[in-house]
């Protein structure tokens, strides 16, 4: 089968979002500390990786429609679920003996337990924060497309994904503070602060991104926007 120009970039599209849904998650165990203007800040390392699905969750809008996004959706929801359980089932396999002797310098049953497993909780919530926002995100986008009769690419960019990540930050760290028992409110409502401020800056930083990849897809590749979506 030969493939065309529009499938090829969807292709790499799609791969390049579940690439970074599934790395993000797994590296979100990972919370960072910052401070700015005397104010300490928190974050989960897997912010590194999400900006990238937003603009992605935009450019699949523009170019292929929302019914198509929403099935990316629930089938990304679906390979990180997938990714989690055999994450789960490796770590159940009986490890090499080997692995116990004082000079092995590899994975024994303890790290590769703390590795892997240790945000298994994290990456649950991600994923159920993921869906409810994803698809918020893909309604507010085209909400914000027709007020706007097409135009303004950059807005309906950065309102669905502001409106959108209120959801997902809300609804993670919550799902993490009931799980948690020594996840305070005060350190639920610092993250959630700070992960938000952290992805509304990121939303507004890629919009140069943003426009550069839709031009390069529409005049580089010569792929139209999706018909009845596209941007005046």
């Amino acid at each position: 089968m030969k493939l065309d120009a529009r499938m090829t970039m969807f292709m790499t599209l799609v791969a390049t979002f579940m690439v970074c849904l599934v790395v993000g998650d797994l590296i979100g165990g990972k919370l960072v500390s910052f401070e700015i203007f005397g104010w300490k800040g928190l974050i989960s390392a897997g912010q590194i990786a999400f900006p990238v699905t937003f603009i992605l969750t935009d450019i699949l809008n523009e170019f292929y429609g929302k019914r198509v996004v929403r099935r990316i959706t629930v089938l990304a929801f679906f390979m990180v679920g997938l990714t989690l359980c055999i994450i789960k089932l490796a770590d159940l396999l009986p490890i090499w003996e080997g692995t116990t002797a004082s000079d092995w310098k590899g994975f024994n049953q303890e790290s590769w337990h703390r590795v892997f497993t240790q945000a298994m909780q994290i990456q649950i919530a991600s994923m159920f924060a993921f869906i409810t926002s994803n698809f918020v995100d893909i309604s507010a986008f085209f909400i914000i497309k027709k007020l706007t009769g097409n135009r303004f690419l950059w807005l309906r960019s950065t309102g669905s994904t502001a409106i959108s990540q209120i959801i997902d930050t809300l609804v993670i760290n919550a799902i993490l503070w009931v799980w948690n028992a020594n996840f305070t409110i005060s350190q639920y409502i610092s993250i959630c602060i700070s992960s938000y401020g952290i992805k509304l800056v990121a939303a507004v930083a890629i919009t140069p991104l943003l426009y550069a990849l839709h031009a390069l897809i529409e005049k580089r590749f010569g792929i139209a926007p999706a018909e009845g979506e596209a941007e005046e």
